[in-house]
């Protein structure tokens, strides 16, 4: 008889033969037992019931839940494919959707079927407080929080991302199904490791964004025990199941007075990576120039110069003329200004004397502009990164570009705040792009999604 347990995050067989047990399992002297990752509990107790073997799973500690969904909704014919996929697939696996498809009732109706305690991941707290108050309506049962400050379990319990990485460890054995929500964060090294130490047999990734620049989303297959079951896009869903939508990119003009600038800031950057032998568009060439710009007056010196002459493009003159023009022509829809940096942030905030977030901004303050938002009092909001993922703002219909990084997910995310579908709600989605600068080439691999790809 083989005898399972759980302890801080790995699982113990006793009675076992390595051979008989996944790859990651070693054989402990301080037990006299095999011990391997929590993550291939599933795995474990399939192969023993295979072989015939009797089982003593005294590992989880977690039984099943007799849980009713509270709301009157059909799933979409998209949302029930997503669900059924996960299921053929042993109700593992990852399910990408756009922005505004519904990708948290796939969660619900994932943990409806699976009928066991959840634990649901997400990135911010904002994101946490948002599936804990869906939760609790939709299922009414008490539900635990950790992150925030709050420290509680509940047959449903909503997590951060750290808090997860913290507490899995101890808790890793109470759920039977784990939902990981905007899962691209889940690749961080820390998380990965965070999810080995959870037994939940039933694994479900959702994202809008599943591919990452570094490509370690090629590492989530195994833990998840499986890759992605089911993938639809925004152009699929457009018209249907999300708002009609429109991109313009706008080729904007540095003043002579920027331009000369610009060139003569990037040029001093650039001097300093050529005597440092610096290829800044390899593998580590930006660590490497933030290592050698810290030696040295003339390092710092050629920091200065990228940060300005990075600024210079984010935020010109021009920029901000076609700018005061898109407000004057959307005047009344409302309206989201995203930014790359704080500063460029906060200038729009003076300028055009609307309200601002970025991630400096109090909870307090954040909560009450976006209630402002929703409710059309300020239709306005400009902000740097901290809007890009997490939050539901559905009356959005027009979203300005004034500058960002040149990632795919990104700008995919930034569609995606726009896309809630409304009646009639016709969105649209400037681009502000400064010409004969690095915004033409981070805008070209921003823009290398079937999304931005749609003729006009």
């Amino acid at each position: 008889m083989w005898t399972l347990r759980y302890q801080d995050g790995t699982l113990i067989v006793e009675g076992a033969d390595l051979a008989d047990l996944p790859e990651e399992f070693e054989f402990d002297d301080r037990i006299k037992a095999p011990r391997g990752p929590a993550w291939r509990y599933a795995d474990v107790v399939l192969g023993a019931h295979r072989s015939g073997r009797p089982l003593d799973d005294q590992a989880k500690a977690f039984e099943k839940l007799p849980l009713e969904h509270l709301a009157e909704r059909q799933a979409r014919p998209y949302q029930r494919e997503a669900l059924d996929a996960w299921v053929a697939n042993g109700r593992r696996g990852a399910v990408i959707l756009p922005t505004g498809s519904g990708k948290t009732f796939v969660a619900e109706l994932a943990i409806l079927t699976t009928q066991r305690p959840a634990l649901i991941v997400a990135p911010t707290i904002d994101l946490v407080n948002q599936w804990h108050t869906r939760m609790r309506a939709v299922f009414g049962v008490a539900c635990g929080i950790l992150g925030g400050g709050v420290h509680e379990l509940g047959p449903i319990t909503v997590s951060t991302y750290d808090s997860a990485a913290l507490h899995l460890g101890r808790y890793g054995d109470r759920f039977g199904l784990v939902v990981w929500d905007e899962a691209h964060h889940l690749a961080a090294p820390g998380r990965i490791a965070a999810a080995e130490c959870c037994l939940a047999p039933f694994r479900l990734a959702l994202t809008a964004t599943w591919e990452r620049q570094d490509g370690r989303e090629e590492l989530l297959h195994s833990v998840l025990g499986g890759g992605i079951v089911y993938r639809r896009e925004i152009t699929e869903l457009a018209g249907d199941y999300l708002a009609d939508y429109e991109t313009v990119q706008l080729i904007v003009h540095l003043g002579p007075k920027e331009r000369a600038r610009y060139e003569e800031c990037r040029e001093t950057f650039r001097d300093f990576c050529r005597s440092e032998g610096i290829g800044i568009g390899g593998p580590g060439g930006w660590q490497s120039f933030l290592r050698a710009s810290a030696r040295s007056k003339a390092g710092r010196a050629a920091h200065k110069c990228f940060m300005e002459y990075k600024s210079i493009a984010h935020g010109s003159e021009q920029k901000l003329e076609l700018l005061a023009s898109l407000l004057a022509d959307e005047h009344g829809r409302r309206t989201l200004i995203f930014t790359h940096d704080n500063a460029t942030a906060y200038r729009v905030s003076r300028e055009f004397l609307v309200p601002c977030i970025t991630h400096r901004t109090d909870i307090r303050e954040r909560k009450a502009i976006i209630e402002a938002f929703s409710a059309g009092t300020l239709p306005v909001l400009v902000t740097s990164r901290v809007l890009n993922e997490g939050v539901d703002l559905p009356e959005a219909e027009v979203a300005v570009v004034l500058s960002g990084s040149g990632t795919v997910r990104e700008h995919v995310q930034r569609l995606g705040r726009i896309l809630r579908p409304g009646k009639g709600k016709q969105a649209i989605l400037y681009e502000l792009v400064s010409a004969g600068t690095t915004e033409e080439y981070a805008s070209s691999r921003r823009r290398q999604h079937s999304a931005y790809q749609q003729p006009s």
